[in-house]
């Protein structure tokens, strides 16, 4: 299960509980994405939160800030699904320590690449360009 995005201040808390519930429907595996900001979603978030949480949005805003090396998008590629600093380690732990009480992630098993072929078209790789 992959929960996202997960909002620092709005959502974070919310991951323990549906961590349980996916590891009650089945679930082995969990990860998480948090909040990510590119381009114009940054003014639209910005006015969905002073709608509809209005006393949380400076809040969630500066969360995500600390969480980005003080923007509202970090658009490097290991820091903008986990972000960094306190909230991203205080999101990080609260994730491991509900996947540990939800007994998610124990069991990661190898990838296998056995069954995997390339498919090759007629008159090698170039034959992609020419199917249609």
């Amino acid at each position: 299960v992959l929960i996202g995005p997960v909002i620092p201040g709005l959502t974070d808390h919310e991951m323990p509980r549906i961590l349980q519930a996916a590891a009650d429907a089945g679930a082995r595996h969990a990860s998480y994405v948090v909040l990510r900001l590119p381009h114009g979603l940054k003014d639209l978030f910005s006015e969905w939160l002073e709608r509809h949480f209005p006393d949380r949005r400076d809040k969630v805003l500066n969360r995500v800030r600390d969480m980005r090396g003080g923007e509202l998008y970090d658009s490097r590629y290991f820091a903008r699904g986990r972000g960094e600093g306190i909230f991203a380690d205080q999101v990080r732990t609260l994730f491991a320590a509900g996947c540990r009480k939800a007994g998610l992630n124990h069991d990661k098993k190898p990838l296998s690449t056995a069954s995997f072929r390339v498919p090759t078209p007629p008159g090698g790789q170039l034959g992609f360009f020419e199917m249609g």
